[in-house]
């Protein structure tokens, strides 16, 4: 079976919700992204798809060039979602996550990788803001990712601005 880029998946789907299958494709192929393209924009559904491992949450209304976009975002390393939806994500993050945390020390390349990703920029272009290869960025934002202890760019992103790192 060739290897999957990008998929487009729904949460209602008849016999196996949509975030049930989002960790089945996770668990064959790790290296796919998965952008959720739903009409669910309630926080719960956010959540839960987020944390099954979504690279992006769009919603159904999403205009066909915006959809091809985020395709494009998506197969990148970015994580495309509406502004609406990026909103609610950052919201639910700030109140879920604990109020107290270690003081993290970040590498100064690390740092400015940060902010970018806050910046709402994805790895490719990071990596040509900064210079940098795609897999350097990536090696980065796995330190990141350590560091802050989370595993989705949403996490990092809205951890780094609930206290104040970018």
């Amino acid at each position: 079976m060739p290897a999957t880029d990008v998929v487009l998946l729904d949460i209602h789907l008849p016999g196996k919700s949509g975030i049930e299958g989002l960790s089945l494709i996770k668990h064959k192929h790790p290296n796919a992204q998965v952008i959720m393209l739903t009409v669910f924009e309630d926080d719960t559904n956010i959540f839960r798809a987020i944390q099954a491992g979504a690279d992006g949450y769009l919603l159904k209304k999403t205009p066909p060039a915006r959809l091809l976009q985020a395709i494009e975002e998506a197969a990148a390393g970015g994580m495309p979602m509406t502004p609406f939806v990026a909103r609610q994500a950052v919201a639910m993050l700030k109140r879920h996550v604990p109020s107290e945390m270690a003081t993290v020390q970040f590498t100064t390349r690390e740092s400015e990788i940060l902010a970018l990703l806050t910046d709402g920029l994805n790895y490719s272009v990071i990596g040509e803001r900064l210079f940098i290869s795609l897999d350097t960025v990536r090696n980065h934002i796995r330190h990141i990712y350590e560091k802050l202890h989370v595993h989705t760019k949403t996490e990092a992103v809205a951890k780094a601005i609930k206290h104040g790192m970018v």
